[in-house]
Formats: C-alpha cells, structure tokens, sequence
C-alpha cells in the first residue's frame, strides 16, 4: 500500500502532505486549483473539477497549454476505470513528398505547418456530457470569469512568459507572431510576477465553447475563423478536418509492479515506456534506499524501452507492433538481459509482431481524474487565431518526413505523443491519479514517482519532492542539484556521461492523489518545481 505518513519526508521539502476528506484538486497553478475547488464546492464532481481546472489553466497558464492543444484522460468513475483520448490528427490534406521536395528535412517547430487539429476542448466537451454532474456553461465560469477579470500571474509562470517572448520576439521575422503579441504580450513585454493579466478574447471564445457545447469551435464560426487563418498562413488544415474531430474511448494498458498496478493509455501516447520499463526492473530485487546498482538498473531499463517506444510508437492502427508485443513477457525478459554492470547505448529490438500542464481531481465520492493537456512545446506553433486567444498546438512536429519511420506523417494521422496520464490500482481498486508533465521527461518522471511510492515508501509529497534524472540520449544523463553526490559519482563509473542541472523546468512537473480505499480520506502531493498548489474541499 502506498505510504501516506506525513512525517516522512526523506528530501527537502517546503511542503507538507495535503489530506481532504469531502475533495481535492492538484495542479501546477494556483488560480486554476481553486477553480476546481469552487466547481466541488457547487455540487460538481472530480470530473468537473477537472474540467473547470483544466480550462482554467489555458487562462493562468497559456506558457503550458491551451484552448488550441490536446489532452488525455483516465479517470475512476463509480469505481470504474475510464480512458479518453483526445488528440487531434494531421491535416487530411497534408503533402509530405511536397513538404520533402521543398527541402524539408523536418517539421517545423513554429508556424502554421506542425498545426494539428486541437482536441482538448472536444475532452472537456465529451467528460462533461457522460460523466459530469454540472452544465459544461457552470463548469468552464470559472475560466471564463478569469480570463475577463484578470489574475495575478504566478512566479514560475511569469519565468516562462518571458522565455517564450525573448524566442518569439527573436524569430518574428515575417510577422506570423503578430497575434501572439497582441494577446500575450500586449504592453509589448510579457507580464511580470504578480501582475494582472486579463484575457477578453479567451473569455469569449471560452464562452462559446460552453454555450454550444463545443459546436462552434469544430463546426461553427470559431472553426471557420482557425481554417481561414491557417491556410493564410501556408499550412493544410480545413474546416473539414475541424468537422471530422471525435475523441474517443480507450482501454487502459496495465502492468502489476509490487502489488498494484499502473496503467496508462495506449498509444498514440507514450505511457508504454514507463510500462516496459515497470516489467524489466520487476526481475529485479530492488531495495527500499536509493542505491547505485538500482539506480543504474533504472536508467538502462528506461533507456530500452524508450529506444522501442521513439522506433515503433505512433497512432495504433499504424504501429506495426502491438502494445502487447512490446510488453510480452518474454520480449521484456530479452532485453532486461541487456542490463549489466555498465552503462549501454540502447539501440530498438525486435519484438514479435503481432511545455505541458497536469491536474488530478478527487471528490467525496470516490471518484478521481488524471488530466493532461499542453499545446506542446510552451505557446505551441506560436499561432494565434486573430480575435479569439486560440494559440495553437505544434503537435506535427513529431512527425517524421523518413517514410520508413513507423511515426512518418501522413495525412489525417495522430502523431507520437508526448502527454500521458497516470493512474494507480490495487487489486483492481483505484488508488489514485498520478503524473509528471515534461515532454520526453513523463514517461521518466512517472517512472521515478511510481519507483518512489512503491519501492521506496514515500509518500505522494515526498514522491515529487526526490531530486529527479532525465536520459536523454546514449549513454547522457542529467540530474538535478539535489542528486546525491556519491550516487553521481557512482554512475559515472559505470560509464554513464552525466551533467548536474541547475534548471529544475527540465525535470518535469507532477501531481499525485491517493485515496485510502477503507477510510476515503486523500492524501495528495503537489509539484515543488511550479507554482503548484492544491485546493481542498
């Protein structure tokens, strides 16, 4: 069972283990929290909250996501698993042999060609209509009455507005970010800590979203508005493709790891690389105290399956692989063989064939969110469609232009995806949300918090609080500041190249909720690296 003793708190932390008993919300910023919080307090259940949350932090949050970006989600509902993928494809009429014979070696990070179709609203749209006890209109007020009354904008937050303007301001050479400024920088500076930022045109497209329940950003004026801009501006998506939009229902892939299990979405998503590497370290013995030999392990394990997860994931009906294939036991055992003394260079097997903002919500009862939505890399393609506050996601960017790639793009095709959702059972009982946002980081980040709950026996706070590594490629680590000294110099004997980071932004942001299924009472941890907070009813 996890460990939700307060007083255990093996790192630094300014920060102690929340309990609740009648609700909780858990995100990255502390407006969109206390959303949540009064969605709760209205009679809403954990998924309005999540909703309400979710919405929220396009407003005090836009450095992370938006109305224009994706979201995933898995959520417990009357004691039921649920799984939703709401990712956007490609546009249907995307050339890539036009794109290549352009001189195109890879999609661009920034304007209208890496736009796909944004799914996140379509989420907020479909959870509310099945499981939501309140109107999508009292659902996304607090959003709505955010954007038009303004907020303080949060330190960390205010840090990234203004990275994001020093690399629009700096690539602005055609003026494709004219809107961006408008919107996100309309003093001609990005805000600062603690000052007000209003948003009218978010507010009203918010709104329109809630009054026609997400018709007119798919199928009325606000999906006419993002076509006509976009095809402005050189890139392939229609109307059309907006139209075509449908997020949809999915199982749960699972794994058991040390009497629970973890489950993520399938692919397009990436949560099977913190599965595969969940089943290697399982034919391990593994001890509660960070040590070399099991850290070491850790990372190769990682590694291998993040080298299978880059070849061969991308939209299901195009893997040439299964998610069972690349989790079958003996598979797995093949390449835990792999792991010895010394650091690898993992290279793909050959299975057989057959930024980012995160929340979790819990209510009174019993039922629980794992929610995550980003337009990617921070402001996304850095597009704003004129008069709404719509910026819109670089999703495309993943795509590959190699045709033999497995995650190549074609046309009306969902791409690699960064985001995953987290969510823990014991004996098929839901435990709670977990997640760790971050791009490449998540799988890693849900990785080390899963290891950190139920091998190490910290508790949700002291979970996200552990100083975190990042693999990024070959035998090269990062580790934060707070790593363990002996344990660095240990891994560099074993031949891994590692580089301490001060920038704690690269590893990830996380939030947990667990539930003790006898008592009902949340024991919930929040991000030490964000402005992080978590509101409780």
């Amino acid at each position: 069972m996890v460990n939700n003793d307060p007083h255990r708190h093996p790192h630094a932390s300014r920060r102690s283990l929340t309990y609740a008993k009648n609700g909780m919300v858990a995100t990255s910023e502390p407006h969109a929290a206390e959303a949540g919080r009064e969605i709760l307090a209205r009679g809403g259940n954990a998924v309005d909250a999540a909703i309400a949350t979710a919405a929220a932090l396009t407003v005090t949050e836009p450095t992370s996501n938006g109305i224009g970006g994706d979201a995933f989600a898995i959520l417990s509902h009357e004691g039921k698993l649920h799984a939703l993928n709401a990712s956007g494809k490609s546009p249907a009429g995307i050339d890539r042999d036009k794109l290549v014979r352009k001189g195109l070696q890879e999609i661009p990070v920034h304007g209208a060609l890496p736009v796909t179709v944004p799914g996140a609203p379509s989420a907020w749209v479909e959870l509310s209509r099945r499981f939501g006890a309140l109107s999508l209109q009292d659902t996304l007020a607090p959003a709505i009455r955010l954007a038009e009354e303004g907020f303080p904008v949060a330190p960390i937050v205010a840090r990234s507005w203004r990275n994001a303007f020093k690399v629009f301001e700096k690539n602005d050479r055609d003026g494709r970010f004219a809107e961006w400024f408008r919107v996100f920088a309309p003093e001609g500076r990005p805000p600062q800590a603690g000052e007000i930022r209003t948003s009218p045109d978010q507010a009203r497209t918010l709104a329109r979203i809630a009054e026609t329940e997400g018709a007119s950003f798919y199928k009325g004026e606000l999906a006419e508005k993002t076509a006509a801009f976009i095809q402005k501006q050189g890139g392939f998506l229609t109307k059309e493709d907006l139209r075509g939009h449908e997020p949809f229902y999915v199982d749960t892939v699972e794994v058991p790891f040390k009497g629970h299990e973890i489950h993520e979405i399938p692919p397009n998503g990436q949560g099977l690389v913190t599965l595969a590497a969940l089943k290697m370290l399982s034919g391990f013995d593994a001890e509660a105290a960070w040590n070399e030999i099991d850290l070491h392990r850790e990372i190769e394990a990682l590694k291998l399956a993040f080298t299978d997860g880059k070849t061969f994931i991308t939209e299901l009906e195009k893997m040439d692989v299964s998610p069972a294939d690349l989790l079958a036991d003996d598979y797995l055992e093949s390449r835990r063989r792999l792991i010895g003394e010394k650091a690898i260079t993992p290279k793909a097997g050959s299975p057989r064939r057959g930024g980012t903002v995160y929340l979790a919500t819990a209510d009174k009862d019993g039922n629980m969110v794992s929610f995550i939505q980003s337009n990617y890399m921070g402001f996304g393609s850095g597009l704003v469609v004129p008069s709404t506050g719509i910026a819109l996601q670089n999703r495309g960017v993943s795509f590959s232009l190699d045709n033999g790639h497995a995650n190549r793009l074609e046309g009306g095709k969902r791409p690699y995806h960064t985001i995953i959702p987290g969510f823990l059972t014991k004996d098929g009982i839901p435990l709670g949300p977990f997640g760790v946002m971050g791009g490449f980081m998540q799988p890693q980040g849900h990785l080390q918090v899963v290891l950190n709950l139920l091998v190490r026996g910290m508790n949700p706070q002291a979970a996200l609080d552990a100083p975190r590594w990042q693999w990024l490629k070959e035998k090269r680590l990062i580790v934060e500041e707070a790593f363990p000294a002996r344990l660095v110099d240990a891994l560099r004997k074993r031949g891994h190249s590692v580089d301490v980071e001060r920038r704690a932004a690269l590893f990830g942001r996380g939030q947990i909720i667990i539930r003790d299924p006898q008592t009902g009472i949340l024991a919930g941890g929040t991000e030490p690296r964000a402005d992080s907070h978590i509101a409780i009813l």
